[in-house]
């Protein structure tokens, strides 16, 4: 049978497929799999105080893809720590667990990886810079690749935790950006967190979102996110936490060709909520079929014409 276990800076994964922040919450539901068939579980993300989310409605559901603007919901980092994730933890100490932060300040950042980081409850940060800055009159942190790389760095010196940059596709130079996260001292790189859009009822002429615009995802992103992947791959060789439209086994390997050394699923959950454990039980099965043996090997493997 084909390896399918992974390493990457912070987590030792016995299989490469983790539910997308948000997908699962903070695995305080009831399950139709066990977390333990995972590779690792993913926080919601959390911020400084409790977020309360945006107006409904927050999910438009299409053939191809997703639109949301669910917004940051939690109960604030300090609660989430102790009422989610350290009881997660107890229940699943041998799991490999991520915490996702955001801030609306370069300091929030900061102080949110210090909180978590001596709460000793997770195995690597995920730093989620799709938010607005307030300091920048909203501008979006993953925009700027000098306060990608002060925001990557101010963290990365205060803790000890493995840190992954997550990356807005909302951007010219997805390579720039990267390269920036990187000169911040990122340990990997996650990508692609969701492509802003809009979406427009004709009947009313209003957007369908409560929010108006919001995050897409789904099947019709899958070739941006392979893209950028890629392009992140050549860019930095750091490894990558790898997502956008991910609903089968095929593309996972995909992913691994196009650079990837995991992946995160999170829109096929809407069809399927037990879409990334059965990805996980195919994923040997394909390996075979293509003369694969260790899933390793296919990292950043794509042979361009």
């Amino acid at each position: 049978m084909a390896n399918i276990k992974v390493n990457l800076p912070g987590l030792s994964l016995k299989n490469p497929v983790m539910p997308a922040s948000g997908t699962f919450g903070f695995g305080d539901q009831k399950y139709a799999f066990d977390l333990e068939d995972l590779g690792a579980f993913v926080f919601k993300t959390v911020t400084p105080q409790e977020g309360l989310g945006n107006p409904q409605p927050q999910i438009f559901v299409s053939q191809d893809w997703i639109m949301n603007s669910v917004g940051l919901t939690n109960p604030g980092v300090e609660a989430a720590i102790e009422t989610k994730m350290k009881p997660l933890r107890l229940q699943h100490p041998n799991l490999p667990m991520v915490a996702s932060i955001a801030g609306g300040t370069e300091q929030d950042y900061v102080d949110l990886a210090e909180k978590i980081d001596q709460a000793q409850v997770v195995d690597a940060l995920e730093v989620n810079l799709s938010c607005p800055n307030v300091a920048e009159g909203g501008m979006l942190f993953g925009i700027n690749s000098q306060i990608v790389e002060r925001v990557i760095a101010n963290i990365k010196n205060k803790v000890s935790l493995p840190v992954y940059a997550k990356l807005t596709p909302n951007v010219t130079d997805i390579a720039e950006i990267a390269r920036a996260a990187q000169s911040g001292g990122a340990d990997g790189i996650s990508l692609i967190n969701t492509v802003y859009g809009l979406e427009i009822d004709i009947k009313t002429r209003k957007p369908v979102l409560g929010n108006n615009a919001g995050g897409l995802s789904g099947k019709s992103v899958q070739p941006l996110a392979l893209r950028m992947v890629h392009d992140v791959y050549e860019a930095t060789k750091l490894p990558i936490i790898g997502m956008g439209g991910i609903y089968s086994a095929e593309d996972v390997v995909k992913f691994f060709l196009a650079g990837a050394r995991a992946v995160a699923v999170g829109s096929a959950h809407f069809e399927d909520h037990q879409a990334a454990v059965k990805i996980v039980q195919a994923l040997p099965e394909l390996l075979a079929e293509l003369g694969v043996d260790d899933i390793n090997d296919l990292v950043g493997q794509v042979e361009f014409n």
